[in-house]
């Protein structure tokens, strides 16, 4: 099962309402993303605090191998 880049952009910003977000398919197949979250949330943290932030986000949907997220290349970082 596939999942939609708007839903993923949605999960994020539901937990990071003012974040700036780009979600990219890298297979074309709905289940490898690319996505970019810049949020004052991070501000403080280290990049593996961060990047757990933004699965917890997205909890359901990376549930192993029945979650409908395959893989996610995950950038994070604090706006300038």
């Amino acid at each position: 099962m596939a999942i939609a880049a708007d839903k993923i952009e949605a999960l994020i910003r539901e937990a990071f309402p003012t974040a700036e977000v780009r979600i990219d398919d890298l297979a074309g197949d709905g289940k490898h993303y690319a996505a970019s979250v810049v949020a004052e949330e991070f501000r403080g943290l280290n990049r593996v605090k961060q990047h757990q932030m933004v699965y917890k986000a997205l909890k359901e949907q990376m549930a192993g191998s029945s979650g409908e997220l395959h893989a996610l290349a995950l950038t994070t970082k604090v706006p300038e």
